[in-house]
């Protein structure tokens, strides 16, 4: 791939990921910081420094490799790798936007399938009220992954300590949070 003069369209996921959430993996010179700090990086296919790496290389079949993998979806954003990257790659907006697609091009891993029931319900509950409303969240993933027993003993600690709240609070601007939604269900 040259970097110099115009070059064609590129229409690989490296291209969309710099587009939609300006990360640039071409930056990312595989020191290899990322994975070593990452706390999920073992249980991941892919750790993220070869996450980026198969971005570069702007293959279909690395981009088909990504969308279905398992990676993505263990990621818990918890921005480890942008503290340690020299080159400040927001790795975790780049997971973010690949989970998006890989959810809108029905690639899902069928290994994160709870995981997955949690992310849907977590965009569900922002989508309804405007704000992130905990029990009606958790309640929305026990009957999506359809593991109520595991949890329930955590559920009265979490009330009592005000940590749930019964009635969801709305927010004052929903068309903002509807906005959000309309651009990245395009």
């Amino acid at each position: 791939m040259s970097h110099s003069g115009h070059h064609a369209e590129r229409n690989s996921l490296a291209a969309s990921v710099e587009k939609y959430v300006e990360v640039k993996s071409q930056k990312c010179y595989q020191c290899g910081k990322c994975s070593a700090g990452c706390p999920v990086a073992d249980e991941m296919d892919y750790p993220p420094s070869m996450v980026m790496r198969m971005l570069q290389t702007e293959t279909p079949a690395n981009d088909e490799k990504l969308l279905k993998s398992h990676s993505i979806w263990l990621c818990v954003t918890c921005e480890m790798c942008l503290s340690r990257c020299p080159m400040e790659i927001d790795i975790p907006s780049a997971m973010d936007f690949l989970r998006q697609k890989s959810m809108s091009e029905h690639k899902e891993n069928p290994k994160a399938k709870n995981i997955i029931a949690f992310h849907k319900a977590f965009l569900n509950s922002i989508k309804n009220t405007g704000r992130l409303y905990e029990l009606g969240l958790i309640l929305n993933y026990k009957m999506k992954s359809l593991n109520m027993t595991q949890d329930m003993a955590l559920g009265p600690k979490m009330f009592s300590r005000g940590k749930l709240h019964i009635f969801p609070e709305k927010i004052k601007d929903t068309n903002h949070i509807s906005k959000i939604f309309k651009n990245t269900e395009k």
